[in-house]
């Protein structure tokens, strides 16, 4: 897609054709409506999110110097509540087995994660857009890695994103908030406990975050509190499921 129509695009006041009233009529997308986002469980960062928490249909990428996996920090509040649903959330490469007991620690379902483990870059990409277009998953973590990705390749996971209900996070490099993306929702991690809103569709950007100590659970294990290389785990032991 030509940058210039994706910057049209991307306005908040272009009508994507999506939503209508009661009256059949179709809605602006600056209409109140569509600020319902999913609450992030970090009251600074929902009053900084143009929808007052993760946005909906859309892709959201998060960029950091390392595998990612201490960002999810950013997610424990939004996966407890999609425990709720009863579905599936998945884990697609992730760079190691994410820590069960953690998890149960905060309220997470481990029996409902789903650990996928691609063997090739095309296998990576057609599970993100499965699991996504598929209706049995209410989130779906995926980690890109440091390669490079095609605008195309990465327009397909942002469509299955937009005709789903489901979160979808992709962890990135640093190295990739060069590339134009088409996810409605970028964000850098920075520092400790600190996001960069590089991008997001209708509302403010280049926004740095800070996220406060009070707004987690006490006395609760945190993942930023992870190191970033954590020793090896044996392939297939995750989170107590076969």
């Amino acid at each position: 897609m030509n940058e210039a129509l994706e910057q049209v695009i991307l306005r908040h006041d272009t009508w994507r054709g999506r939503s209508r009233c009661f009256s059949g009529l179709p809605l602006p997308a600056n209409h109140d409506s569509h600020r319902g986002g999913l609450g992030t469980g970090y009251r600074a960062l929902d009053a900084a999110l143009a929808q007052g928490g993760w946005p909906e249909a859309t892709a959201i990428e998060v960029l950091s110097d390392s595998c990612g996996m201490g960002a999810m920090g950013l997610f424990l509040p939004t996966m407890e509540r999609l425990s709720a649903q009863g579905r599936w959330q998945a884990f697609i490469a992730p760079p190691w087995t994410p820590y069960a007991p953690l998890l149960a620690a905060r309220g997470i379902d481990t029996q409902q994660v789903l650990l996928v483990h691609p063997r090739s870059r095309e296998d990576l990409l057609w599970s993100i857009e499965q699991s996504l277009r598929s209706t049995t998953c209410s989130a779906v973590f995926s980690w890109l890695g440091a390669g490079q990705y095609r605008y195309s390749e990465l327009r397909k996971l942002q469509l299955a994103a937009a005709a789903s209900d489901t979160l979808c996070v992709l962890f990135r490099s640093r190295q990739a908030a060069a590339e134009s993306a088409p996810a409605g929702l970028r964000l850098q991690m920075r520092e400790y406990r600190k996001v960069h809103i590089l991008k997001q569709r209708g509302g403010q950007q280049q926004l740095d975050v800070e996220l406060a100590v009070e707004d987690e659970l006490p006395d609760q294990p945190q993942l930023w509190e992870l190191p970033v290389w954590p020793a090896a785990t044996p392939a297939g032991t995750a989170l107590g499921v076969s």
